[in-house]
C-alpha cells in the first residue's frame, strides 16, 4: 500500500508546540550510491545556519551495497554526542526500511519513496511520501548517476519540511564541490524540485523544525584526521611512511595534502617531505624509526590489527630510544573485528607494546582540537623523552566531521630535546645513555656530527651507557632502571587531565576520549536531577599524582570506556593499589559512539565492576 502520510493524532500542526534545534535526524540509505554527498549538504547547511551540529556516519566495511546510516544531532544546547533515539528518519533503503521504522520513536517522523508498494504502518508516527522517480526522470541521467541524483530528493524535501533556506543548502553544495559550479547546478536542481513538491504536496503534521541560530560564527567543520594530519605538519613532520587501513588512511591523505600546499622550498619549489607507502605496517613504523634516528620528525598513522604488527619495531624503539610518532586510530576489534566501527580498544596493547618491561608514552586526544594540538606535541613530546609516542585517536573523532573553534598556529618553537653539537661533544663528552640530569633522559647526536666521539650504535641488544654492547647484569639492571626513571619523568611531561572537581560531589568520572562528549551531557542531566559528579578527563599515559588525588576525593569513581574488558581501569587499578577498590568499571561497546542516555541509567543504577 502506498501511503502518502499517516498522521499519529488529529492534532493540527498549528496547534502542537513545535520542537526546534533540538532533535537527531537520520538518513538510511545503501553505501556506495553518493548519499555522502547529500548528507553532508545537509550538516553543513545546517551549520552554516549557526546550529551546533555534529554528524556520525555509520557505514559498513565494504565498497556498495550494504547499509548505512548517517546521523545528525542538531541540539541548540550545543550538545554533539550521539542520541540514543532519532526522530527524523530518511527511509531511502528498502532493504532496512522495516527495521529503521521500527526503531523511530513515537512522535518520529518518516521520510521514504513513496515508489515503493508498501511501508510499515505505525499509528504514532508521521510519514512521508515522496515520489523519487518522477525527480531522476526529470534529469535525463542514468547509470549509478540516477543513485546520486536520487539522494539529493531527500535533501530538498528535508530542508521544505524543516525549514532550511535553499541558500544554505547551495553554499554547503559549493564548499563540498569547491565551487565547481555546474556540478553545484546540477544537485541544485534536483533540491529545488523536491522542495517545491513538498510545499505543494506535503501538508506538515509534525514538530520538528530549525531555526537560525550565532553559535557557529567563527567555527570550523573538521575531522580528526585532516586535524592529526594538519597539527603534524604544523609540528614539523617531514616523513610519513605507512600502509593503508581503516580508519586511519584519510589521516595521512590529509598529511598528504597539507604537505604538499605548506612544505616546500621557498626558492626552489622542491618538496622538502616525503610520504612512502611501505609494504606493510612491520615495515612503517621500521621506516620511521630509522627516519626519527637520522633526526627527522616521523609518523606514521594506523589502527589496531597494524599496532599488532608493529609490536617488535615499537620494543626497539623504546630500548634504542629513538622519536618517532604513531598515530592509532582506533576501531572495534579483536581480528578484523568491526573495522568500520568506533572503539578504545587498543589501550592496554599499546600501553605494554614491545616485548619485556615496556611502558609506552600515550595522547589521548577528545576533539579536533586536540587532535591539532597533539599533532604537533607529540613530537616535541618524542623528542624530548628519546622514545616511541602513541596517539590514541579513534573512528568517530577521525572521520566524522566536528564543530571547532581555528586552529592556533604553535607559537612555541620546537624541542628538539638533549641533542648535542659537535662543540658540545668536544666540551663535555658523550655517552649515549648516561643519565646526567637524572631525568632518566640520556645525551644523543644526530648524524653528520663531525665530532669523531658523536658517533653510537642504536642497538636493540643490551648495552651499556657507551651504547656498547654488553650482557653484564649490572649493566642491564642499571640501564632498566634508567628508562623507568624516564618513565616517571614523562608524568609530568604529557598533557595533565582535565579535571572539573565538584564541591560535596561523592561520585567521581574518569574517562578519555570521545567519551566526553556523551559523559558532559549525562552530567548535566545528572545534575539536575540532584546528582553531581565531578569530571577527570584523561589526556595522556602515563598518569600523575592528580590522577591518584581525584580517585582518593571521592567515595567511588566510575572509569567509562568503549570497550569490553574496562582496560584503562585495569591500568588505573594497576597504577594505584592502595585505592584501587574505588573504581569501578563502566565498560560498553556495540561499536556506537557512546550516548548520554547509557551513562546516566548505568551511574544511576550502579552497574559497573
Amino acid at each position: 500500500m502506498d501511503v502518502q502520510q499517516i498522521a499519529p493524532d488529529e492534532t493540527t500542526v498549528a496547534e502542537r508546540p513545535s520542537i526546534v534545534n533540538d532533535f537527531s535526524i537520520v538518513a538510511a540509505t545503501a553505501n556506495g550510491t553518493g548519499s555522502q554527498t547529500a548528507n553532508l549538504a545537509i550538516l553543513r547547511a545546517l551549520f552554516k545556519m549557526g546550529i551546533p551540529v555534529n554528524g556520525k556516519n555509520i557505514f559498513p566495511s565494504n565498497i556498495q551495497g550494504l547499509p548505512t546510516w548517517y546521523h545528525i544531532r542538531v541540539s541548540h544546547e550545543g550538545y554533539v554526542a550521539r542520541r540514543h533515539t532519532s526522530e527524523v528518519l530518511v527511509a531511502f533503503n528498502a532493504a532496512t526500511v522495516d527495521e529503521d521504522i521500527e526503531t523511530l520513536p513515537a512522535g518520529g517522523i518518516c521520510l521514504y519513496n513513496s515508489d515503493w508498494r508498501a511501508v510499515p504502518q505505525r499509528d504514532d508516527i508521521t510519514s512521508y511520501g515522496i515520489p523519487v522517480n518522477q525527480f531522476v526522470r526529470d534529469t535525463g541521467l542514468k547509470g549509478k548517476r540516477k543513485d546520486y541524483v536520487a539522494n539529493m530528493v531527500y535533501v530538498g524535501a528535508l530542508a521544505q519540511l524543516l525549514g532550511i533556506p535553499l541558500q544554505k543548502i547551495d553554499e554547503a553544495l559549493d564548499y563540498h564541490f569547491k565551487g565547481r559550479r555546474k556540478l553545484v547546478e546540477s544537485n541544485m536542481g534536483v533540491v529545488q524540485a523536491a522542495f517545491e513538491w513538498t510545499a505543494v504536496n506535503i501538508q506538515k503534521s509534525d514538530p520538528y523544525r530549525v531555526a537560525e541560530m550565532n553559535a557557529t560564527e567563527g567555527k570550523i567543520m573538521i575531522s580528526g584526521n585532516e586535524a592529526g594530519g594538519l597539527g603534524s605538519v604544523y609540528g614539523g613532520a617531514s616523513f610519513v611512511a605507512w600502509y593503508p587501513i581503516t580508519p586511519s588512511t584519510s589521516f595521512v591523505d590529509a598529511m598528504s595534502h597539507y604537505l604538499a600546499k605548506l612544505r616546500r622550498d621557498p626558492e626552489s619549489g622542491e618538496k622538502t617531505y616525503a610520504v612512502v607507502q611501505a609494504e606493510d605496517e612491520l615495515a612503517a613504523i621500521g621506516m620511521i624509526l630509522g627516519a626519527g634516528w637520522a633526526g627527522a620528525r616521523a609518523v606514521t598513522a594506523t589502527s589496531g590489527p597494524g599496532i599488532s604488527l608493529m609490536s617488535e619495531f615499537a620494543g626497539l624503539g623504546y630500548f634504542a630510544e629513538i622519536p618517532a610518532v604513531i598515530w592509532d586510530v582506533q576501531r572495534v576489534g579483536p581480528s578484523t573485528g568491526l573495522p568500520t566501527r568506533t572503539g578504545q580498544g587498543d589501550v592496554i596493547s599499546t600501553y605494554y607494546l614491545g616485548h619485556g618491561d615496556t611502558k609506552n608514552v600515550i595522547l589521548l586526544p577528545a576533539t579536533v582540537g586536540e587532535c591539532f594540538d597533539f599533532g604537533a606535541a607529540s613530537f616535541d613530546l618524542a623528542e624530548t623523552l628519546q622514545t616511541p609516542v602513541f596517539v590514541l585517536s579513534d573512528l568517530d573523532l577521525g572521520m566524522n566531521n566536528w564543530m571547532t573553534e581555528p586552529f592556533s598556529y604553535p607559537d612555541a618553537p620546537l624541542q628538539r630535546g638533549k641533542v648535542l653539537t659537535a662543540d658540545e661533544v668536544q666540551e663535555k663528552g658523550f655517552a649515549r645513555y648516561k643519565d646526567i640530569d637524572g631525568d632518566g633522559v640520556g645525551y644523543r647526536t644526530l648524524p653528520g656530527n663531525e665530532h669523531p666521539l658523536g658517533a653510537w650504535f642504536a642497538r636493540g641488544t643490551g648495552h651499556d651507557e657507551h651504547a656498547v654492547y654488553s650482557e653484564r647484569s649490572e649493566d642491564w639492571l642499571k640501564n632498566m632502571a634508567r628508562l623507568e626513571r624516564k618513565f616517571d619523568t614523562a608524568r609530568e611531561s604529557v598533557p595533565a587531565p582535565m579535571v572539573d572537581q565538584v564541591e560535596n560531589a561523592s561520585i567521581g568520572i574518569i574517562a578519555y576520549g570521545t567519551t566526553m562528549f556523551a559523559i558532559d551531557e549525562a552530567r548535566d542531566r545528572l545534575a539536575a536531577d540532584g546528582t553531581a559528579t565531578s569530571f577527570m578527563r584523561l589526556r595522556a599515559l602515563p598518569i600523575n599524582e592528580a590522577v591518584q588525588q581525584f580517585v582518593a576525593d571521592h567515595d567511588r569513581v566510575y572509569v567509562i570506556e568503549l570497550n569490553r574488558d574496562g582496560q584503562m581501569h585495569n591500568i588505573l587499578q594497576t597504577e594505584m593499589p592502595e585505592i584501587a577498590t574505588k573504581l569501578i568499571s563502566l565498560a560498553y561497546l556495540d561499536g556506537m559512539p557512546l550516548t548520554a542516555h547509557w551513562v546516566v541509567e548505568a551511574i544511576l543504577n550502579g552497574e559497573g565492576k
